[in-house]
């Protein structure tokens, strides 16, 4: 037979006890590490999220400032889409700078359905990162696809304005119809058959809003567009401002000159032709 035990505390233990609870749960509060958080331009990374111990405590505002409950010396790692993730330890008012994952990028594809990875992928598709895009001088859009992809051969229509050039993805597929490609400019679908004043629409697209090139290949690839894409799709994504970003004003100046490599006698009276 079990006999029950009862056991009796005075109330001023109990009292001792709840404010040995309060002072411990206020000495916690008042641990609050602050900080921001910047990418390598010094500009506020907002939406960062912070964790410790695998969990996330807090997220960056606007102006990439954060604070969380936490003791000093704890290690805070901060992660965020497109940057290496930062372990740093934790401070007072402390600034973390956090450098672009240049493998991250190259992950993240634009296709017909939207964004995905690369590795999920099952067709050919290859993307031309923002960083590449920005070396060298180009006076056109076609320019920036001069060597950068495999099977995308670039070649110059000639020197009329609004001609552009040449496209072709892994060779021509018709000898009467044309061989361009699908064109996809943020989402919209551009043929180059409908272009009046122009014949081609890169020609027409300014290359410093350019922010990255995607280019379908095969079959599977491109059959979201249908037998449009039969030549293969390049789709353009421009550049946008983002939410939370405060405004930049970049500017990029050169002068190009072009000379002729031989020049040719103009035939003005028919005694030219005689010997």
């Amino acid at each position: 037979m079990m006999k029950q035990v009862k056991f009796k505390l005075p109330l001023r233990a109990l009292t001792l006890a709840s404010g040995l609870l309060l002072t411990a749960s206020s000495f916690a509060q008042s641990n609050a590490i602050k900080g921001q958080v910047k990418d390598a331009s010094g500009e506020p990374v907002m939406g960062a999220t912070i964790t410790v111990n695998g969990k996330a405590v807090g997220i960056t505002d606007m102006d990439g400032n954060f604070s969380v409950d936490a003791a000093p010396g704890i290690k805070l790692t901060i992660t965020y889409l497109g940057m290496n993730p930062k372990t740093v330890q934790a401070s007072k008012n402390m600034v973390i700078t956090m450098a672009d994952d240049e493998k991250a990028l190259n992950e993240v594809v634009v296709i017909g359905y939207g964004r995905a990875k690369k590795n999920d992928l099952t067709g050919s598709v290859t993307a031309i990162k923002p960083d590449e895009l920005s070396k060298g001088i180009t006076s056109s859009a076609s320019d920036m696809l001069v060597g950068k992809i495999a099977g995308v051969d670039v070649q110059t229509a000639g020197g009329q304005p609004g001609a552009g050039a040449q496209i072709r993805i892994r060779g021509g597929a018709s000898l009467t119809a044309s061989n361009d490609p699908l064109y996809v400019i943020d989402g919209l679908a551009i043929d180059n058959n409908n272009l009046k004043g122009a014949s081609n629409i890169l020609a027409m697209i300014n290359p410093s809003d350019i922010e990255s090139f995607t280019v379908l290949k095969d079959a599977s690839a491109t059959a979201i567009y249908g037998s449009r894409a039969s030549n293969g799709v390049i789709i353009i994504t421009t550049k946008k401002g983002r939410a939370g970003q405060r405004p930049t004003v970049t500017y990029n100046g050169d002068i190009t000159l072009s000379t002729i490599q031989k020049k040719y006698e103009v035939i003005l009276k028919s005694a030219t032709y005689r010997v």
